[in-house]
């Protein structure tokens, strides 16, 4: 991956991107003016929140309460309130009933009732209404306005609407509003970068272009894939965030490599050329590096991390070829005059013989082990809060409060024991129909195991309903069709199928509730066919999905990473130490996000609503993201300071001189993406917050702590040995390298 001077493939690439930059340069416009159209239709058309854990037993369960009771699988929440009103009273209940007439009517309205669950102390002047529609969830939110235009609150009263289709209904409007937010925040910022990086605002928008057309097209190419396949409405945050930061980040270090070029070369086609020979093959591997770490995310079976996965390795793939095609065709187009149109004087800008990071190098060199075991050891400290992370799966909380669905989830949460509001729910099977004796006494008999397992409250079920009876008398009673056919109505049991309701002692997302699902699953069946589902059992499918794929996850992505590095340093410790540099600043940066999202800490100076638990995705995300992006500093870094040892053979004056020529750029480029990424913290959905918080601390605190610090100290305490390899890997290599 070492930058080369020879006359290679990409070189020769680089050179026909000269010649032909006028037809390069048309074919991007059409691309872009031809995508641009559906990019702003895409977030609308992912309608998947892509956290169902499909085949899971608790979403097998949930077909099965829908296909064989006829439950409802999308509802909605209508809560009411009113100042001064006792809402349980049955005057204020009739008024809200009434006002609901005309929804009523709509063909796919199913049922409309009052939520009977028990209300908590001190909030009788809260009144719920659940909303049960005959609609799959896509329908659902496409009828969402026509709901809620229908949805009008009485005199004195106010209205929440909430639940499935609110919820993914206000996460695509905040979605839309993220990217926006995030462009206006963080491209400025870039650009102002920018001008003191290159002086020059040619120069200057040559990245900003690249960043805004790299998310361009990849959201309009996805617009096209949500056509035929489900997709997580977070998708676009990740294309924006990811495409702007990778984008802005590899177009400047071309232009930089472009300008450094005109001055040796004797035309600006040998310039572009020699540019794509070095700078454009660094991206290229780069590139490589990032994929990996997002491919990792296909392991968990999600359809949420395979389409950030799909987003990301897109966005990615399309900023290394619009660098390599469309602004080197500019670059060609431009030549020179990409000095134009100067913003500061030259005195201003960063003087390339500067030996400020040579000076550190050396500083960090004389006391290495002192460094490494301060650094090393802050930064393991910093890891701490990993231990106590709390992961589940948000719903509502993932946007603000000042978001209505938001606001009505936490008053209903509040106003009514979400113990009974989101309970345990078990499918029974039986051979024979659940009238018959038989499997009255098997329902029966499992029904008392249940009540007996540790942590069960309550235990509910067509027979607890109809009284205390025994088999026979019981058998004898649901022979009466009217009472049958209440208990179909109410869809607790029909056919060969009952439902059982298990309330938790504790509240639902409590981790004792969580082991109580898992000690429900194991309970003797006898006979029965048994699938334990409800919303506790649904979130642990979905934790357990992510945390059973994390040693594959690690073990991917650090393995390969690792053996690319092997070929690529032809060496055995460099590789080694830079997956464990990464590990630190992702470790370091996690524990910070444990920090700010579930503990509270600076949460109100950042404006994040601390929901007491971190989201189960959050640290294959960051881990994916942030692996495959440090490592590209890491390679830019050690690629300068091999060739400089290969050169002078010695370890010391590698190291500093490696720094020395990386240090400006590398931390021009790891700030406009800290910039980039950071101004998701100041969007409204929670768990881009969370992400542009780690991401952002991951890449400051390994362009500035780790290499800046740590890197030179371990090359100073490793020595020689840094560059020791086995001989089959060093004739590999060089066999490889004679190749033409």
């Amino acid at each position: 991956m070492r930058e080369s001077t020879v006359k290679g493939k990409f070189w020769r690439w680089g050179y026909a991107m000269h010649r032909f930059r006028w037809l390069v340069l048309a074919i991007g416009i059409v691309l872009l003016l031809s995508f641009a159209m559906f990019a702003q239709q895409t977030p609308g058309m992912l309608k998947d929140n892509g956290f169902t854990p499909k085949g899971s037993e608790s979403d097998q369960g949930l077909i099965q309460l829908r296909d064989e009771l006829g439950v409802p699988l999308t509802q909605l929440n209508l809560v009411y309130t009113g100042d001064g009103l006792d809402m349980t009273e049955e005057r204020h209940q009739q008024t809200i009933m009434d006002s609901l007439n005309d929804l009523k009517q709509l063909p796919y309205v199913e049922s409309v009732k009052f939520v009977t669950t028990p209300r908590n102390e001190g909030y009788r002047n809260v009144q719920a209404v659940t909303l049960s529609l005959k609609l799959d969830t896509d329908p659902a939110l496409e009828k969402y306005p026509e709901l809620k235009g229908l949805v009008h609150p009485p005199s004195g009263m106010k209205v929440y609407v909430t639940g499935g289709p609110a919820i993914l209904h206000d996460m695509q409007v905040a979605s839309k509003h993220d990217i926006a937010k995030s462009e206006a925040i963080g491209l400025p910022i870039a650009l102002i970068v920018l001008l003191i990086v290159f002086g020059t605002l040619v120069a200057a928008l040559l990245p900003m272009i690249v960043g805004l057309m790299s998310v361009t097209l990849t959201l309009g190419i996805t617009y096209f894939i949500a056509q035929h396949q489900s997709l997580s409405n977070f998708l676009p945050n990740m294309v924006t965030m990811l495409g702007l930061a990778v984008g802005i980040d590899y177009a400047l270090f071309l232009v930089s490599r472009f300008r450094e070029e005109l001055k040796r070369q004797n035309s600006v086609a040998e310039a572009v050329a020699m540019t794509c020979q070095t700078a454009g093959k660094s991206i290229f591997f780069s590139g490589i590096a990032v994929l990996i770490g997002l491919i990792g995310m296909l392991f968990v079976d999600l359809t949420f991390f395979r389409s950030l996965c799909l987003g990301g390795v897109i966005v990615v793939s399309i900023s290394v070829v619009v660098a390599n095609t469309l602004l080197l065709s500019l670059l060609g187009i431009l030549g020179t005059k990409i000095n134009s149109l100067q913003v500061l004087p030259k005195r201003f800008r960063k003087q390339e013989t500067s030996q400020f990071w040579e000076r550190i190098a050396y500083t960090v060199m004389r006391r290495p082990v002192l460094l490494v075991v301060l650094v090393g050891g802050t930064l393991l400290y910093t890891m701490t809060p990993i231990s106590h992370m709390k992961l589940s799966v948000p719903n509502a909380e993932v946007l603000p409060p000042n978001y209505e669905s938001r606001y009505g989830a936490d008053l209903l949460k509040a106003a009514y024991d979400p113990r009974m509001t989101g309970p345990i729910q078990i499918v029974v099977h039986t051979e024979a129909e659940v009238w018959d004796e038989t499997s009255i006494g098997l329902i029966r008999a499992y029904s008392e195991q249940v009540k007996g397992v540790s942590g069960v409250k309550e235990v509910q079920s067509f027979i607890s309903s109809l009284g205390q009876h025994s088999d026979q008398d019981l058998a004898r009673m649901l022979k009466d069709a009217s009472v049958k056919s209440k208990i179909e109505d109410n869809k607790i049991a029909k056919g060969h199928t009952a439902l059982l309701i298990v309330v938790p002692e504790k509240d639902t997302d409590d981790p004792s509730t969580d082991e109580l699902v898992r000690e429900l699953r194991r309970v003797s069946k006898d006979g029965l066919v048994i699938a334990v589902t409800g919303g506790p059992a649904y979130r642990l499918d979905i934790i357990d999905r992510i945390q059973n794929e994390i040693p594959a996850v690690l073990i991917f992505v650090m393995g390969i990473t690792y053996i690319v590095l092997l070929f690529a340093f032809r060496s055995v410790l460099l590789p080694l130490k830079a997956v464990l540099m990464n590990m630190l600043s992702l470790g370091a940066s996690l524990g910070i996000v444990v920090l700010v999202f579930q503990y509270g800490y600076l949460a109100d100076l950042l404006h994040i609503t601390s929901i007491g638990y971190i989201s189960a995705t959050l640290p294959v995300i960051i881990f994916c993201v942030v692996f495959g992006i440090s490592m590209d500093y890491e390679v830019f870094l050690i690629s300068r300071i091999m060739e400089e040892y290969e050169q002078s053979g010695d370890n010391d004056k590698s190291t500093a001189e490696g720094l020395k020529k990386t240090g400006s750029l590398i931390t021009s480029a790891a700030f406009i993406l800290v910039v980039v990424v950071g101004s998701f913290i100041f969007t409204d959905i929670e768990i881009m917050k969370a992400l542009g918080l780690g991401l952002g601390l991951a890449v400051l605190i390994d362009a500035t702590i780790v290499r800046v610090m740590l890197v030179p100290a371990l090359m100073k305490l490793l020595g020689n040995a840094n560059w020791w390899a086995p001989k089959w890997l060093h004739i590999r290599t060089d066999k490889a390298a004679d190749k033409p």
